[in-house]
C-alpha cells in the first residue's frame, strides 16, 4: 500500500512539473500578419464616406479622445483605434492620411465619417457625401 501511495506522489508531482515546463519549438516561425507601411497596405475598402457635423466639435469619442474638427481624424465601424488610414476621393485623387479614433459612421452604405478638416482637404463639403477608398498604413 505504501508503494502505491509513493507512486502515486510521484507521479502526481512529475505530472505538476511537466506541465510547468516549457519547450522551444523546432517548426519555423510564421513570419508577421498585418505589418504594413505606407507603400503595401493591408486593408482597402471601398465605399462613400461624410463628415461629422459641428454638433460632435469638443465631444468625446469612443476612444475617449475629444473631437476636433481641424485635426485629421475619422471614425470606421472596425478598426482599431490609432490605425492610420490613407482616404482617396475616388473622383478627384486627392488623398489625406487620418488616425481612427472613434466608432461609425451608423447610416447605412457609408464605411468612414471624417472630421470636417480631413475632408474639406480631399473634397468640398458642400457635397455632403463623397465616394472613397481607404488603405491601411499603420
Amino acid at each position: 500500500m505504501r508503494f502505491a501511495l509513493n507512486a502515486l506522489i510521484v507521479i502526481l508531482i512529475s505530472t505538476f512539473l511537466w506541465g510547468c515546463s516549457s519547450v522551444k519549438s523546432k517548426a519555423p516561425s510564421a513570419p508577421p500578419t498585418g505589418t504594413s507601411n505606407v507603400n503595401r497596405p493591408v486593408y482597402i475598402e471601398t465605399g462613400k464616406a461624410s463628415f461629422y457635423a459641428n454638433l460632435h466639435q469638443s465631444k468625446k469619442t469612443a476612444s475617449g479622445e475629444i473631437y476636433d474638427h481641424k485635426l485629421n481624424t475619422a471614425a470606421h465601424k472596425k478598426l482599431p483605434f490609432g490605425t492610420k488610414v490613407r482616404v482617396t476621393n475616388v473622383e478627384n485623387g486627392k488623398t489625406v492620411v487620418v488616425k481612427i479614433n472613434d466608432r461609425g459612421p451608423f447610416v447605412k452604405g457609408r464605411i468612414l465619417d471624417l472630421s470636417k478638416s480631413a475632408f474639406s482637404s480631399i473634397a468640398n463639403t458642400s457635397s455632403g457625401i463623397i465616394k472613397v477608398k481607404i488603405e491601411v498604413i499603420e
